[in-house]
């Protein structure tokens, strides 16, 4: 028998009984688009972690308090301050381009008849250019207005509109309160986007000494952000920082720092690691489904083996090998699988945008994801299709012939 003639024939053995094709391919339809949609979802859950460690800056480590613990009783959290990011800008590293020490508080913040409770960040000048900020309109505070302690402060994009303004740049010269302190608004961010209660765009900026003395009454930083050269200085970078600390601090060789630094490839690998277990365990479970439509696509093939054997009888009868036979219920397996696979691969595609458009959730649907649909469609369709096949393939053409 050719094997064009195969294919034609399981494809009518498939058209033949519409309605149980589609029931039976219903298991790998919605298996196929329950894995697109999961690997969707962990794919974009990584891309939007990356871009926001991104948005945070490039190059970027982060200095924090370590916890104070003495007799195995955690003591809380040590002190980071000003001194200690003057400590490294004195000290002239190497591998480190900028410093800016950092706290952040949530204030009411006022304008005129509208206020807000928004995230109030007191920086160094160097903050914006260590994350990457720009600024659109106006300008950014400048060591002058650090020393000087100056009520001045940066907008984020979206402050405008959590005041009841048009946009931040219609508060560009005016007076909001911080606090019920008066300060003067003389720059506005560009937008740089993120979600949740740390988004930039929902922040405001002024210099650290004035938050310090003039707005959060002490002198104690949250963290120190520092720049390193580039990614390949890191290492240099944190070994730097650790020793004019530990210098600072005046910790004897041998014992505990009471400080931590982190980098951002580290806290990027860390998410990457966690969203991809996440996305293998729905995944898996997902899975399942496929197993189970598998099975359902074994037990029908097995039906129509059993219904067709006069068929396959006469088939043989006619000069049909033993291979043909077995390629033509094989074929017809893998029809059900590979067409079940498309719809299903279309369906998770189709839920994985109605996701991000309706309840905005991160979601990228990734070509690999594609490839591996498809390929697993055809290795259940050859796995659970086989054993029919081989059964079909198997019968005698005089006890076919006689079956009732």
């Amino acid at each position: 028998m050719l094997f064009l003639e195969i294919i034609r024939v399981a494809f009518s053995a498939v058209r033949a009984n519409k309605l149980r094709s589609f029931l039976t391919a219903l298991g790998i339809i919605i298996g196929i688009a329950a894995v697109i949609t999961m690997i969707a979802l962990g794919e974009g859950a990584q891309r939007s972690v990356k871009e926001r460690l991104e948005r945070m800056g490039t190059n970027v480590l982060t200095v924090r308090p370590g916890q104070n613990r003495m007799g195995g009783i955690d003591r809380g959290s040590n002190r980071l301050t000003t001194k200690d990011a003057s400590a490294i800008v004195a000290a002239e590293p190497r591998h480190i381009i900028a410093v800016a020490p950092e706290m952040e508080r949530r204030q009411q913040v006022v304008w005129v008849n509208k206020n807000a409770n928004l995230s109030v960040l007191g920086t160094w000048p160097n903050y914006f250019k260590v994350h990457n900020h720009t600024i659109e309109y106006g300008r950014a505070f400048t060591e002058g207005d650090e020393r000087a302690r100056r009520r001045v402060v940066v907008l984020g994009s979206a402050v405008g509109e959590k005041l009841g303004a048009a946009n931040s740049l219609a508060l560009l010269g005016q007076t909001v309160q911080i606090r019920g302190i008066p300060f003067e608004v003389i720059g506005v961010l560009k937008e740089k986007g993120g979600e949740g209660w740390q988004s930039p765009d929902e922040m405001l900026y002024i210099p650290l000494s004035t938050a310090q003395y003039r707005v959060f009454g002490t002198e104690y930083v949250r963290s120190i952000a520092i720049q390193a050269v580039d990614a390949n200085s890191f290492d240099a970078a944190i070994a730097e920082v650790d020793a004019i600390l530990r210098r600072q601090h005046k910790i004897r060789p041998g014992q505990p720092s009471d400080f931590t630094i982190r980098n951002q490839a580290s806290l990027l690998s860390t998410f990457e690691e966690t969203t991809k277990t996440f996305t293998f365990l729905l995944a898996g479970i997902a899975a399942i489904s496929l197993l189970v439509g598998g099975i359902g696509i074994m037990n029908i093939m097995l039906v129509s083996v059993t219904e067709r054997t006069r068929e396959i009888g006469i088939r043989k009868a006619l000069g049909a090998r033993q291979r043909d036979v077995l390629l033509q219920f094989l074929i017809e397996a893998l029809v059900l699988c590979i067409v079940g696979g498309i719809f299903g691969l279309a369906l998770g595609i189709g839920g994985a945008y109605a996701l991000k458009h309706f309840q905005n959730w991160n979601t990228a649907v990734a070509p690999t994801a594609i490839f591996l649909a498809i390929g697993f469609s055809i290795l259940v369709g050859v796995f659970f299709g086989i054993w029919p096949a081989r059964r079909a393939s198997r019968l005698e053409p005089i006890i076919a012939l006689r079956y009732e």
